[in-house]
Protein backbone atom coordinates (compact mmCIF):
# COMPACT_ATOMS: atom_id res chain seq x y z
CA UNK A 1 0.00 0.00 0.00
CA UNK A 2 1.31 3.51 -0.81
CA UNK A 3 2.32 6.00 1.84
CA UNK A 4 -0.63 8.24 0.97
CA UNK A 5 -2.97 5.26 1.36
CA UNK A 6 -1.61 4.52 4.82
CA UNK A 7 -2.00 8.16 5.84
CA UNK A 8 -5.56 8.26 4.53
CA UNK A 9 -6.46 5.07 6.37
CA UNK A 10 -5.17 6.43 9.67
CA UNK A 11 -6.92 9.78 9.10
CA UNK A 12 -10.19 8.03 8.29
CA UNK A 13 -9.85 5.87 11.41
CA UNK A 14 -9.42 8.85 13.71
CA UNK A 15 -11.97 11.09 11.98
CA UNK A 16 -14.58 8.40 12.38
CA UNK A 17 -14.04 8.49 16.14
CA UNK A 18 -13.20 12.17 16.77
CA UNK A 19 -14.37 14.31 13.86
CA UNK A 20 -14.00 17.54 15.89
CA UNK A 21 -10.23 17.17 16.25
CA UNK A 22 -8.36 18.95 13.43
CA UNK A 23 -6.08 16.73 11.38
CA UNK A 24 -2.33 17.17 11.89
CA UNK A 25 -0.08 18.59 9.18
CA UNK A 26 1.18 16.60 6.20
CA UNK A 27 4.23 15.42 8.10
CA UNK A 28 7.80 15.07 6.88
CA UNK A 29 9.65 14.97 3.64
CA UNK A 30 11.92 12.21 4.88
CA UNK A 31 14.23 14.10 7.24
CA UNK A 32 16.07 12.19 9.95
CA UNK A 33 16.45 14.21 13.15
CA UNK A 34 19.70 13.80 15.10
CA UNK A 35 19.37 15.18 18.61
CA UNK A 36 20.60 14.65 22.13
CA UNK A 37 21.83 16.36 25.28
CA UNK A 38 24.68 18.82 25.31
CA UNK A 39 28.15 17.35 24.62
CA UNK A 40 26.68 14.00 23.61
CA UNK A 41 28.23 14.28 20.12
CA UNK A 42 25.07 14.76 18.02
CA UNK A 43 26.71 17.31 15.70
CA UNK A 44 29.65 15.03 14.92
CA UNK A 45 27.31 12.10 14.38
CA UNK A 46 25.08 14.10 12.01
CA UNK A 47 28.11 15.11 9.95
CA UNK A 48 29.36 11.52 9.80
CA UNK A 49 25.94 10.21 8.76
CA UNK A 50 25.69 12.75 5.96
CA UNK A 51 28.92 11.34 4.63
CA UNK A 52 27.89 7.68 4.97
CA UNK A 53 24.28 8.12 3.77
CA UNK A 54 24.24 10.98 1.25
CA UNK A 55 20.83 9.93 -0.03
CA UNK A 56 19.18 10.70 3.34
CA UNK A 57 18.58 14.19 4.75
CA UNK A 58 19.90 14.57 8.31
CA UNK A 59 19.12 17.61 10.43
CA UNK A 60 19.68 18.85 13.95
CA UNK A 61 16.88 20.51 15.98
CA UNK A 62 17.82 24.06 14.97
CA UNK A 63 17.87 23.04 11.29
CA UNK A 64 14.41 21.48 11.34
CA UNK A 65 11.44 23.61 10.33
CA UNK A 66 8.69 24.07 12.93
CA UNK A 67 6.06 22.20 10.91
CA UNK A 68 8.47 19.53 9.62
CA UNK A 69 8.03 16.12 11.28
CA UNK A 70 11.11 13.84 11.14
CA UNK A 71 10.64 10.38 9.72
CA UNK A 72 13.15 8.90 12.20
CA UNK A 73 14.62 10.34 15.41
CA UNK A 74 18.20 9.44 16.28
CA UNK A 75 18.63 10.07 20.01
CA UNK A 76 22.30 10.54 20.86
CA UNK A 77 23.73 10.08 24.38
CA UNK A 78 27.29 9.84 25.58
CA UNK A 79 28.85 6.64 26.89
CA UNK A 80 30.28 8.63 29.77
CA UNK A 81 27.14 8.30 31.95
CA UNK A 82 23.56 6.96 31.78
CA UNK A 83 20.70 9.24 30.73
CA UNK A 84 19.10 11.61 33.21
CA UNK A 85 15.47 12.60 33.66
CA UNK A 86 16.04 15.78 31.64
CA UNK A 87 17.40 13.65 28.78
CA UNK A 88 14.18 11.61 28.79
CA UNK A 89 12.14 14.80 28.59
CA UNK A 90 14.29 15.92 25.64
CA UNK A 91 13.56 12.66 23.82
CA UNK A 92 9.82 12.97 24.54
CA UNK A 93 9.77 16.41 22.94
CA UNK A 94 11.83 15.36 19.91
CA UNK A 95 9.85 12.15 19.21
CA UNK A 96 6.39 13.45 20.13
CA UNK A 97 5.18 13.14 16.50
CA UNK A 98 7.52 10.35 15.33
CA UNK A 99 7.24 6.68 16.22
CA UNK A 100 10.56 5.50 14.79
CA UNK A 101 13.30 6.20 17.35
CA UNK A 102 16.87 4.85 17.39
CA UNK A 103 19.06 5.19 20.47
CA UNK A 104 22.77 5.82 19.94
CA UNK A 105 25.59 5.65 22.48
CA UNK A 106 28.56 7.65 21.22
CA UNK A 107 32.26 7.76 22.10
CA UNK A 108 32.56 3.99 22.46
CA UNK A 109 36.22 4.28 21.42
CA UNK A 110 36.99 6.17 24.64
CA UNK A 111 34.63 4.58 27.16
CA UNK A 112 35.20 0.82 27.29
CA UNK A 113 32.18 0.16 29.52
CA UNK A 114 29.80 1.66 27.00
CA UNK A 115 27.75 -1.55 26.78
CA UNK A 116 26.82 -1.23 30.47
CA UNK A 117 25.82 2.38 29.85
CA UNK A 118 23.77 1.28 26.83
CA UNK A 119 21.89 -1.26 28.93
CA UNK A 120 21.31 1.32 31.66
CA UNK A 121 20.01 3.83 29.09
CA UNK A 122 17.67 1.26 27.55
CA UNK A 123 16.33 0.24 30.96
CA UNK A 124 15.84 3.86 32.05
CA UNK A 125 13.85 4.75 28.94
CA UNK A 126 11.71 1.61 29.21
CA UNK A 127 10.82 2.63 32.76
CA UNK A 128 10.19 6.19 31.64
CA UNK A 129 7.66 5.28 28.93
CA UNK A 130 6.26 2.05 27.50
CA UNK A 131 6.68 3.35 23.94
CA UNK A 132 10.47 2.98 24.25
CA UNK A 133 10.37 -0.72 25.25
CA UNK A 134 11.26 -1.85 21.67
CA UNK A 135 13.58 1.05 20.94
CA UNK A 136 16.79 -0.22 19.26
CA UNK A 137 20.17 0.88 20.63
CA UNK A 138 23.49 1.10 18.79
CA UNK A 139 27.01 2.02 19.89
CA UNK A 140 29.02 4.29 17.57
CA UNK A 141 32.23 6.26 17.34
CA UNK A 142 31.43 9.13 15.00
CA UNK A 143 34.70 11.04 15.44
CA UNK A 144 37.18 8.63 17.07
CA UNK A 145 40.55 9.83 18.28
CA UNK A 146 42.19 6.87 16.53
CA UNK A 147 40.99 4.80 13.63
CA UNK A 148 37.96 4.99 11.41
CA UNK A 149 34.43 5.92 12.51
CA UNK A 150 32.29 3.02 13.71
CA UNK A 151 28.89 3.61 12.15
CA UNK A 152 28.01 0.33 10.44
CA UNK A 153 25.49 -0.83 13.01
CA UNK A 154 23.70 2.53 13.03
CA UNK A 155 23.67 2.79 9.25
CA UNK A 156 22.18 -0.70 8.97
CA UNK A 157 19.54 0.11 11.60
CA UNK A 158 18.57 3.35 9.84
CA UNK A 159 18.31 1.54 6.52
CA UNK A 160 16.00 -1.02 8.12
CA UNK A 161 13.87 1.70 9.72
CA UNK A 162 13.58 3.70 6.49
CA UNK A 163 12.75 0.56 4.53
CA UNK A 164 9.98 -0.49 6.91
CA UNK A 165 6.72 -0.53 4.89
CA UNK A 166 4.76 0.43 8.01
CA UNK A 167 6.95 3.42 8.86
CA UNK A 168 4.60 6.02 7.36
CA UNK A 169 1.58 4.49 9.09
CA UNK A 170 3.39 4.28 12.43
CA UNK A 171 4.52 7.90 12.26
CA UNK A 172 1.06 9.03 11.23
CA UNK A 173 -0.44 7.18 14.18
CA UNK A 174 2.09 8.77 16.51
CA UNK A 175 1.35 12.19 14.98
CA UNK A 176 -2.35 11.66 15.56
CA UNK A 177 -1.65 10.65 19.18
CA UNK A 178 0.22 13.93 19.63
CA UNK A 179 -2.64 15.87 18.02
CA UNK A 180 -5.27 14.22 20.20
CA UNK A 181 -3.28 14.80 23.38
CA UNK A 182 -2.66 18.40 22.34
CA UNK A 183 -6.40 18.91 21.77
CA UNK A 184 -7.24 17.45 25.17
CA UNK A 185 -4.55 19.57 26.84
CA UNK A 186 -5.85 22.65 25.06
CA UNK A 187 -9.27 22.04 26.59
CA UNK A 188 -7.73 21.63 30.03
CA UNK A 189 -5.42 24.61 29.56
CA UNK A 190 -8.32 26.80 28.45
CA UNK A 191 -10.27 25.79 31.55
CA UNK A 192 -7.22 26.48 33.73
CA UNK A 193 -6.66 29.85 32.05
CA UNK A 194 -10.26 30.85 32.68
CA UNK A 195 -10.02 29.77 36.30
CA UNK A 196 -6.76 31.69 36.74
CA UNK A 197 -8.37 34.76 35.17
CA UNK A 198 -11.39 34.40 37.46
CA UNK A 199 -9.16 34.09 40.54
CA UNK A 200 -7.19 37.13 39.45
CA UNK A 201 -10.42 39.12 39.05
CA UNK A 202 -11.65 37.99 42.46
CA UNK A 203 -8.39 39.08 44.05
CA UNK A 204 -8.61 42.41 42.26
CA UNK A 205 -12.18 42.88 43.46
CA UNK A 206 -11.21 42.15 47.06
CA UNK A 207 -8.21 44.51 46.79
CA UNK A 208 -10.39 47.32 45.44
CA UNK A 209 -12.86 46.95 48.31
CA UNK A 210 -10.10 46.76 50.91
CA UNK A 211 -8.25 49.76 49.45
CA UNK A 212 -11.50 51.73 49.38
CA UNK A 213 -12.22 51.00 53.06
CA UNK A 214 -8.68 51.83 54.10
CA UNK A 215 -8.63 55.00 52.01
CA UNK A 216 -11.88 56.28 53.48
CA UNK A 217 -10.71 55.63 57.02
CA UNK A 218 -7.30 57.17 56.45
CA UNK A 219 -8.71 60.29 54.81
CA UNK A 220 -11.20 60.80 57.66
CA UNK A 221 -8.45 60.38 60.26
CA UNK A 222 -6.16 62.70 58.30
CA UNK A 223 -8.86 65.37 58.10
CA UNK A 224 -9.55 65.25 61.84
CA UNK A 225 -5.85 65.31 62.64
CA UNK A 226 -5.17 68.25 60.34
CA UNK A 227 -8.11 70.23 61.77
CA UNK A 228 -6.98 69.61 65.34
CA UNK A 229 -3.43 70.61 64.50
CA UNK A 230 -4.67 73.72 62.70
CA UNK A 231 -6.78 74.72 65.71
CA UNK A 232 -3.84 74.36 68.10
CA UNK A 233 -1.25 76.00 65.84
CA UNK A 234 -3.44 78.91 64.81
CA UNK A 235 -4.55 79.59 68.39
CA UNK A 236 -0.92 79.62 69.47
CA UNK A 237 -0.02 81.91 66.55
CA UNK A 238 -2.79 84.39 67.43
CA UNK A 239 -1.93 84.50 71.11
CA UNK A 240 1.77 84.85 70.33
CA UNK A 241 1.09 87.85 68.11
CA UNK A 242 -1.11 89.43 70.77
CA UNK A 243 1.56 88.89 73.45
CA UNK A 244 4.27 90.34 71.21
CA UNK A 245 2.26 93.46 70.37
CA UNK A 246 1.21 93.88 74.02
CA UNK A 247 4.87 93.92 75.06
CA UNK A 248 5.64 96.58 72.44
CA UNK A 249 2.68 98.71 73.51
CA UNK A 250 3.74 98.47 77.16
CA UNK A 251 7.14 99.83 76.18
CA UNK A 252 5.51 102.60 74.15
CA UNK A 253 3.24 103.51 77.08
CA UNK A 254 6.21 103.58 79.48
CA UNK A 255 8.03 106.05 77.18
CA UNK A 256 4.99 108.23 76.46
CA UNK A 257 5.35 112.02 76.41
CA UNK A 258 2.78 114.79 76.52
CA UNK A 259 3.19 115.60 72.81
CA UNK A 260 2.68 111.97 71.70
CA UNK A 261 -0.24 111.33 74.02
CA UNK A 262 -3.05 112.35 71.57
CA UNK A 263 -1.71 110.01 68.84
CA UNK A 264 -1.41 106.97 71.10
CA UNK A 265 -5.05 105.88 70.78
CA UNK A 266 -5.05 105.75 66.92
CA UNK A 267 -1.64 104.04 67.05
CA UNK A 268 -3.00 101.27 69.30
CA UNK A 269 -6.06 100.87 67.05
CA UNK A 270 -3.79 100.51 64.01
CA UNK A 271 -1.66 97.86 65.75
CA UNK A 272 -4.78 95.94 66.77
CA UNK A 273 -6.01 95.93 63.17
CA UNK A 274 -2.57 94.72 62.04
CA UNK A 275 -2.66 91.84 64.52
CA UNK A 276 -6.15 90.79 63.45
CA UNK A 277 -5.19 91.07 59.77
CA UNK A 278 -2.01 89.02 60.25
CA UNK A 279 -3.86 86.31 62.13
CA UNK A 280 -6.61 86.23 59.50
CA UNK A 281 -4.03 85.95 56.71
CA UNK A 282 -2.18 83.23 58.59
CA UNK A 283 -5.42 81.30 59.12
CA UNK A 284 -6.24 81.55 55.41
CA UNK A 285 -2.81 80.31 54.33
CA UNK A 286 -2.77 77.48 56.86
CA UNK A 287 -6.22 76.23 55.90
CA UNK A 288 -5.28 76.42 52.21
CA UNK A 289 -2.24 74.24 52.96
CA UNK A 290 -4.45 71.77 54.82
CA UNK A 291 -6.85 71.54 51.87
CA UNK A 292 -3.94 71.09 49.44
CA UNK A 293 -2.35 68.37 51.57
CA UNK A 294 -5.67 66.51 51.78
CA UNK A 295 -6.20 66.97 48.01
CA UNK A 296 -9.48 68.76 48.59
CA UNK A 297 -10.89 71.98 47.09
CA UNK A 298 -9.65 75.20 48.73
CA UNK A 299 -11.56 76.45 51.73
CA UNK A 300 -13.79 79.42 50.77
CA UNK A 301 -12.58 82.71 52.28
CA UNK A 302 -14.31 83.86 55.42
CA UNK A 303 -15.81 87.31 56.08
CA UNK A 304 -13.52 90.30 56.45
CA UNK A 305 -11.87 90.11 59.86
CA UNK A 306 -12.66 93.09 62.09
CA UNK A 307 -10.84 93.75 65.32
CA UNK A 308 -12.38 95.10 68.53
CA UNK A 309 -13.25 98.79 68.81
CA UNK A 310 -10.32 100.51 70.51
CA UNK A 311 -11.44 104.11 71.11
CA UNK A 312 -9.39 106.58 73.18
CA UNK A 313 -7.54 105.93 76.43
CA UNK A 314 -9.59 106.88 79.54
CA UNK A 315 -7.59 109.96 80.62
CA UNK A 316 -10.25 111.57 82.83
CA UNK A 317 -9.96 114.81 84.77
CA UNK A 318 -8.65 114.26 88.28
CA UNK A 319 -9.48 117.55 90.21
CA UNK A 320 -9.19 116.27 93.72
CA UNK A 321 -5.99 114.45 92.89
CA UNK A 322 -4.65 117.57 91.16
CA UNK A 323 -5.37 119.65 94.25
CA UNK A 324 -3.47 117.24 96.40
CA UNK A 325 -0.61 117.16 93.95
CA UNK A 326 -0.59 120.97 93.75
CA UNK A 327 -0.53 121.16 97.54
CA UNK A 328 2.32 118.71 97.80
CA UNK A 329 4.14 120.33 94.91
CA UNK A 330 3.69 123.78 96.41
CA UNK A 331 5.01 122.56 99.72
CA UNK A 332 7.96 120.92 98.04
CA UNK A 333 8.62 124.07 95.97
CA UNK A 334 8.30 126.30 99.05
CA UNK A 335 10.75 124.15 100.91
CA UNK A 336 13.21 124.34 98.02
CA UNK A 337 12.78 128.14 97.83
CA UNK A 338 13.32 128.63 101.58
CA UNK A 339 16.37 126.45 101.53
CA UNK A 340 17.86 128.38 98.64
CA UNK A 341 17.05 131.73 100.33
CA UNK A 342 18.76 130.69 103.56
CA UNK A 343 21.74 129.35 101.67
CA UNK A 344 21.99 132.56 99.63
CA UNK A 345 21.70 134.73 102.79
CA UNK A 346 24.58 132.90 104.39
CA UNK A 347 26.81 132.97 101.34
CA UNK A 348 25.98 136.37 99.81
CA UNK A 349 24.11 138.70 102.19
CA UNK A 350 24.31 141.56 99.68
CA UNK A 351 22.12 139.76 97.21
CA UNK A 352 19.42 138.81 99.71
CA UNK A 353 16.62 140.94 98.20
CA UNK A 354 17.22 139.95 94.56
CA UNK A 355 17.99 136.37 95.55
CA UNK A 356 14.63 135.94 97.21
CA UNK A 357 12.87 136.56 93.92
CA UNK A 358 15.09 134.09 92.14
CA UNK A 359 14.56 131.45 94.82
CA UNK A 360 10.80 131.93 94.64
CA UNK A 361 10.91 131.40 90.88
CA UNK A 362 12.99 128.24 91.32
CA UNK A 363 10.54 126.93 93.91
CA UNK A 364 7.66 127.70 91.55
CA UNK A 365 9.43 125.85 88.71
CA UNK A 366 10.01 122.84 90.94
CA UNK A 367 6.35 122.88 91.89
CA UNK A 368 5.29 122.92 88.24
CA UNK A 369 7.75 120.11 87.41
CA UNK A 370 6.53 117.91 90.25
CA UNK A 371 2.89 118.44 89.33
CA UNK A 372 3.57 117.77 85.61
CA UNK A 373 5.70 114.69 86.25
CA UNK A 374 3.17 113.20 88.62
CA UNK A 375 0.41 113.75 86.06
CA UNK A 376 2.49 112.17 83.25
CA UNK A 377 3.29 109.12 85.37
CA UNK A 378 -0.36 108.78 86.22
CA UNK A 379 -1.27 108.97 82.52
CA UNK A 380 1.36 106.35 81.70
CA UNK A 381 -0.08 104.04 84.32
CA UNK A 382 -3.56 104.54 82.87
CA UNK A 383 -2.25 103.87 79.35
CA UNK A 384 -0.49 100.72 80.51
CA UNK A 385 -3.67 99.33 82.08
CA UNK A 386 -5.70 100.42 79.04
CA UNK A 387 -3.30 98.70 76.64
CA UNK A 388 -3.62 95.46 78.64
CA UNK A 389 -7.40 95.62 78.43
CA UNK A 390 -7.32 96.38 74.69
CA UNK A 391 -4.98 93.47 73.93
CA UNK A 392 -7.04 91.15 76.15
CA UNK A 393 -10.07 92.03 74.04
CA UNK A 394 -7.95 91.59 70.92
CA UNK A 395 -6.81 88.13 72.02
CA UNK A 396 -10.41 87.14 72.68
CA UNK A 397 -11.36 88.42 69.24
CA UNK A 398 -8.43 86.53 67.65
CA UNK A 399 -9.40 83.33 69.49
CA UNK A 400 -12.95 83.71 68.27
CA UNK A 401 -11.70 84.40 64.74
CA UNK A 402 -9.50 81.27 64.75
CA UNK A 403 -12.24 79.08 66.22
CA UNK A 404 -14.86 80.38 63.77
CA UNK A 405 -12.62 79.98 60.73
CA UNK A 406 -11.46 76.49 61.76
CA UNK A 407 -15.03 75.33 62.40
CA UNK A 408 -16.15 76.70 59.04
CA UNK A 409 -13.14 75.09 57.35
CA UNK A 410 -13.89 71.76 59.06
CA UNK A 411 -17.46 71.86 57.80
CA UNK A 412 -16.36 72.80 54.26
CA UNK A 413 -13.61 70.18 54.11
CA UNK A 414 -15.88 67.51 55.57
CA UNK A 415 -18.47 68.28 52.90
CA UNK A 416 -15.83 68.20 50.17
CA UNK A 417 -14.46 64.93 51.53
CA UNK A 418 -17.95 63.43 51.57
CA UNK A 419 -18.48 64.50 47.95
CA UNK A 420 -15.12 63.04 46.99
CA UNK A 421 -15.90 59.79 48.78
CA UNK A 422 -19.25 59.63 47.01
CA UNK A 423 -17.48 60.09 43.66
CA UNK A 424 -14.96 57.41 44.63
CA UNK A 425 -17.80 55.09 45.64
CA UNK A 426 -19.44 55.56 42.26
CA UNK A 427 -16.17 54.81 40.49
CA UNK A 428 -15.61 51.79 42.75
CA UNK A 429 -19.15 50.55 42.07
CA UNK A 430 -18.55 50.88 38.33
CA UNK A 431 -15.26 48.99 38.65
CA UNK A 432 -16.85 46.26 40.79
CA UNK A 433 -19.76 45.97 38.33
CA UNK A 434 -17.27 45.57 35.49
CA UNK A 435 -15.39 42.87 37.39
CA UNK A 436 -18.64 41.09 38.28
CA UNK A 437 -19.74 41.20 34.65
CA UNK A 438 -16.39 39.75 33.59
CA UNK A 439 -16.69 37.05 36.25
CA UNK A 440 -20.15 36.15 34.97
CA UNK A 441 -18.79 35.97 31.45
CA UNK A 442 -15.94 33.73 32.59
CA UNK A 443 -18.33 31.51 34.53
CA UNK A 444 -20.55 31.17 31.46
CA UNK A 445 -17.53 30.54 29.27
CA UNK A 446 -16.21 27.95 31.72
CA UNK A 447 -19.57 26.21 31.73
CA UNK A 448 -19.69 26.13 27.95
CA UNK A 449 -16.08 24.97 27.72
CA UNK A 450 -16.71 22.28 30.32
CA UNK A 451 -19.72 21.08 28.37
CA UNK A 452 -17.72 21.05 25.15
CA UNK A 453 -14.84 19.28 26.88
CA UNK A 454 -17.12 16.67 28.37
CA UNK A 455 -18.78 16.18 25.01
CA UNK A 456 -15.46 15.83 23.21
CA UNK A 457 -13.68 13.78 25.90
CA UNK A 458 -15.23 10.39 25.02
CA UNK A 459 -14.46 10.81 21.33
CA UNK A 460 -10.88 11.89 22.03
CA UNK A 461 -10.43 9.01 24.49
CA UNK A 462 -11.82 6.52 21.96
CA UNK A 463 -9.54 7.87 19.24
CA UNK A 464 -6.52 7.73 21.55
CA UNK A 465 -7.38 4.16 22.49
CA UNK A 466 -7.65 3.17 18.83
CA UNK A 467 -4.39 4.90 17.86
CA UNK A 468 -2.48 3.41 20.77
CA UNK A 469 -3.95 -0.02 20.08
CA UNK A 470 -2.64 0.22 16.51
CA UNK A 471 0.80 1.24 17.75
CA UNK A 472 0.85 -1.44 20.46
CA UNK A 473 -0.18 -4.07 17.91
CA UNK A 474 2.67 -3.10 15.63
CA UNK A 475 5.26 -3.11 18.42
CA UNK A 476 3.94 -6.40 19.83
CA UNK A 477 4.19 -8.03 16.43
CA UNK A 478 7.68 -6.61 15.98
CA UNK A 479 8.64 -7.97 19.39
CA UNK A 480 7.31 -11.40 18.40
CA UNK A 481 9.34 -11.42 15.21
CA UNK A 482 12.48 -10.40 17.13
CA UNK A 483 11.95 -13.13 19.73
CA UNK A 484 11.55 -15.78 17.04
Amino acid sequence: MSADGSVDQVDDLVRALAPEVPAPGPGSGGTVLVTGPWLAGSTSLAAALRTRMPDVVFAEPDELAQDDVPVVVVFVVSAAAPVALSDCALLDAAAARTDAVVGVVTKIDVHKRWREVLEADSSALRQHSARYRQMPWVGVAAAPQLGEPQLDGLVAELRDQLADPDLVRRNRLRHWEYQLLKTRRSHDDAADDREVAAQRLRRRRAELLRESRLDRGQRTIALRSQIQQARVQLSYFGRSRCASVLSELHEDAAAMTRRRLPAFGPYVARRVDEVVGEVDEGVTEHLADVAHELKLPPVPPGPVAVGPVVGQPPLRSRRLEMRLVLLLGAGFGLGVALTLIRLLADLAPGFAVGGVAVCVLVGLAVTVWVVGTRGLLQDRAVLDRWVGEVMANTRAAVDQLVATRVVAAEAALTTALAEQEESDRRELAEGIDGIDARLRELALSRARAAAAREAAAPAIAAALTAVRAELDAYHDSENGLQSR
